[in-house]
């Protein structure tokens, strides 16, 4: 089978924000080093405050979060300085290393006129080697990545993840393949590599998978190594992300991914301290 299985997205809050989460669920914790992938779709009242919208400041350490764009954007500031709007179609990667401190906002054209957005957040993991790594912030716009043939709004941001298509820009501090957007109705050949995982998520419409069937929105599908011919039967927005798993030791707690529960006090205790840096959002425009 093309499929080792097909996850369902369920709906949780994360405060007021509704998502659907496909990974993790209460028989799945992780696809290494695949840990977390949230999927939000909302529409933005015209006039809405900025300040109160989207996700406050908040610290991360020692793996990735990266976010895809579908509409509407995101506002990205954080403790090292940076402070960018990634617009419709772009990326937002950081490998956050020894840690962080960022807000992710509605732009503020987004929040003044209104309008919909939706964007798919993924926690990838970071090899122990490279927890304690400097931050790396890296933005790219829809225009800064290569587009797949035959699928002018699907982009490759990483790695070679279409079976002989382009290889995306980003390098990031451990090597994963991804592509996003939305397909046409012509085929699409996904590539996951021997002693890879491979994920394929369908945020809308859906089609066949060659070897195994139709598949839907709103499911995760993890791949077997090999390539994997989508044909769409409507244009769908889609995500496809595969990298080796890490096979370390894991231990979580809230927005910090470390090795072992000593390391994880160790980040709880440097964000009170303020290792991560501080971020005053209201001073910056």
């Amino acid at each position: 089978m093309a499929v080792k299985r097909a996850i369902q997205a369920y709906e949780v809050m994360m405060g007021e924000h509704p998502l659907k989460q496909p990974l993790p669920t209460q028989q799945i914790q992780q696809i290494d080093p695949f840990l977390l992938i949230h999927h939000h779709a909302n529409y933005v009242e015209p006039g809405t405050d900025r300040w109160n919208a989207g996700v406050g400041p908040h610290p991360h350490r020692g793996f990735s979060p990266v976010t895809f764009m579908w509409e509407g954007g995101v506002q990205h500031r954080d403790s090292r300085g940076n402070n960018s709007v990634v617009d419709d179609g772009g990326v937002q990667w950081m490998d956050v290393g020894l840690g962080i401190i960022h807000s992710e906002r509605p732009p503020a054209a987004l929040c003044e006129n209104g309008g919909m957005q939706e964007i798919i957040q993924i926690w990838i993991n970071l090899p122990k080697a490279s927890k304690q790594m400097e931050p790396k912030y890296i933005p790219l716009q829809k225009d800064e990545m290569p587009e797949v043939p035959m699928h002018p709004d699907l982009r490759v941001s990483a790695g070679s993840p279409i079976a002989g298509g382009p290889m995306g820009p980003l390098k990031s501090a451990y090597p994963v393949s991804s592509v996003h957007g939305t397909s046409t109705t012509a085929e699409v050949a996904f590539e996951v590599k021997e002693g890879e995982n491979g994920l394929l998520y369908l945020l809308n419409g859906g089609g066949r998978l060659e070897g195994y069937g139709m598949v839907e929105e709103y499911f995760l599908y993890h791949l077997q190594p090999g390539v994997h011919v989508f044909h769409p039967s409507v244009a769908t927005k889609l995500l496809f992300v595969s990298a080796k798993p890490i096979q370390e030791k894991l231990e979580t707690y809230g927005p910090f991914v470390m090795n072992n529960q000593t390391e994880i006090m160790e980040a709880m205790r440097d964000y009170q301290m303020g290792k991560m840096g501080y971020l005053v959002e209201r001073d910056l425009p």
